[in-house]
C-alpha cells in the first residue's frame, strides 16, 4: 500500500466493529485506485506498442528485477507473476520464440532451468522502463495526493 495512504488511515481498532469510514477516506482510496489503473493501462499498451504481450512485460522485468541477481528459475517467476509454473513454461516459451530470453540449465543440477534475458530482451526492457518511469514520475503527485 502507498506509504501516504497508509499513514492517512486511522489505525484499525482492538474490537471488533470496524471505524466508519469518511468520504475524504472513500476520496483517496477511489482516487488511488484510480491511478493504479490508468498506470496498468499505460504498461499494457507500451508493451504492445513494443511487440510483445503486457504478461512477456511482466515476465521481462521479473527477470531482471529478481532480488540479487538478473536470472530466476521457471518456479520463482511463476510465483513472482502469480502463475501456474506450465503456464508459465508456456509465457517463457513464446518469449523465447521472439528472441527476448534464453534458458541456461543449471550447473549443479541440471534440473534446474535459469531464464536470462537476451541482449534484445535487455534493450526491450530498457526502453519500457524509461517510458515507465517518466509516466510514474509524472503521476507522483496523483499517487501521494491523499488527505
Amino acid at each position: 500500500m502507498n506509504r501516504k495512504l497508509a499513514s492517512a488511515l486511522p489505525p484499525m481498532p482492538s474490537g471488533s466493529a470496524a471505524p466508519s469510514i469518511s468520504k475524504p477516506e472513500y476520496e483517496a482510496i477511489a482516487a488511488f485506485r484510480y491511478t493504479i489503473r490508468r498506470f496498468v493501462r499505460f504498461s499494457e499498451q507500451a508493451a504492445r506498442q513494443e511487440g510483445i504481450t503486457p504478461q512477456q512485460h511482466q515476465l521481462l522485468l521479473a527477470i531482471k528485477g529478481f532480488p540479487g541477481r538478473d536470472y530466476a528459475t521457471v518456479s520463482e517467476l511463476a510465483e513472482r507473476l502469480q502463475m501456474r509454473q506450465h503456464s508459465m513454461v508456456g509465457l517463457i516459451d513464446r518469449t523465447e520464440a521472439q528472441g527476448l530470453v534464453r534458458r541456461e540449465p543449471g550447473v549443479h543440477d541440471r534440473r534446474q532451468v535459469f531464464i536470462h534475458l537476451t541482449p534484445t530482451g535487455e534493450a526491450m526492457l530498457e526502453r519500457l522502463v524509461t517510458q515507465h518511469r517518466r509516466e510514474l514520475l509524472s503521476m507522483r503527485d496523483s499517487l501521494v495526493a491523499v488527505p
